[in-house]
């Protein structure tokens, strides 16, 4: 590896509350090393069009507890070419960048494998996702600000439901993955959490909302996670008017949507984001390459990036028994 001088960070993909707080940890660990730091916007589209600009410790001030990105985010079909990436490369070469972090989730680490794969460049992740999906992290930067953001709109949503008796179908984002409905449905004492790991059938879960509705009066609260598989809180609504069990039940769904991935970020996401801005620089000056840092059991890990984009994270069974019991 060529040596170390400047280093690129960008984000890219969806964003997540504790991304500022990284690129903060970031470019203050760099510059305290001696590094230039470079700022890329707009992510991959940005690495194309050269949107490059040097960032000082006054250029992160005040950004630690920010929502969003200083450095804004996207995605860029052009990159998926290998055209694209060279593009990026040049763009990188000529502005004296020689090493990358990269804050996203896994399209956003793929596409930083291969900049290193077809290119040479050194590159080191940093699990950026409200989803926190990524293999070889224990949290990533913006689950715990989304699932507390999602989980003071469902404390507000019972008092609703209480109040007039309904049962509502709250669902929450997390694309494939059920790591923010379960959180989210312990949290809030949901009478149902339907996750993609753990997927029923419609009929099975039409069965336990009956025998929820009974128990219950006619107040429940459902946590759904999004994603292909469940198709969202819609599918279920829909299902449930067509049986007679169901017939003067008054429903609601609601969707949380991107409010999830807005706000201050919590201080559980500013800590961990600033412990894995640091250790990402600190990845790249011991002269590693190709890794995402995460933490696991409190402590930073390093994981190949083919590794955190190609294996699927588990969710932990023992919570999803838990949520079985209590809930």
């Amino acid at each position: 590896m060529a040596q170390l001088t400047r280093i690129g960070v960008y984000t890219s993909g969806g964003d997540a509350p504790g991304m500022n707080a990284c690129i903060r940890a970031v470019t203050r660990r760099a510059l305290v090393a001696g590094l230039k730091v470079i700022g890329i916007r707009r992510g991959y589209a940005g690495m194309i069009s050269g949107e490059f600009a040097e960032m000082g410790r006054q250029s992160v001030s005040n950004i630690l507890q920010t929502g969003g990105t200083i450095l804004k985010s996207g995605r860029s079909t052009e990159f998926r070419t290998k055209a694209g990436r060279l593009q990026a490369a040049k763009n990188l070469r000529n502005a004296g960048i020689n090493a990358l972090v990269a804050i996203g989730g896994d399209g956003t680490l793929h596409g930083a494998t291969l900049l290193a794969e077809e290119h040479g460049f050194a590159v080191v992740g940093c699990p950026g996702t409200i989803d926190n999906d990524l293999y070889g992290t224990d949290e990533s930067i913006g689950f715990d600000t989304a699932i507390n953001t999602a989980l003071d709109s469902i404390d507000k949503i019972r008092d609703t439901a209480d109040a007039h008796e309904r049962l509502f179908l709250i669902e929450v984002m997390g694309r494939d993955s059920g790591f923010i409905a379960l959180a989210c449905g312990i949290g809030a004492g949901a009478e149902l959490i339907v996750v993609p790991e753990q997927l029923e059938d419609i009929e099975s879960i039409k069965d336990r909302l009956a025998e929820l509705m009974s128990e219950k009066h006619r107040s429940s609260i459902v946590v759904i996670a999004e994603g292909p598989s469940l198709n969202g809180a819609q599918t279920i609504a829909q299902a449930l008017p067509r049986d007679e069990r169901f017939q003067d039940l008054d429903l609601r769904v609601t969707v949380l949507g991107h409010v999830q991935r807005g706000g201050a970020p919590t201080a559980r996401d500013r800590v961990l984001a600033t412990r894995l801005g640091v250790a990402a620089v600190e990845s790249l000056i011991e002269g590693h390459s190709n890794v995402m840092v995460g933490v696991v059991d409190g402590k930073i890990k390093r994981t190949p990036i083919a590794e955190v984009w190609s294996r699927r994270k588990s969710i932990d069974q023992t919570t999803l028994e838990l949520a079985r019991m209590v809930n």
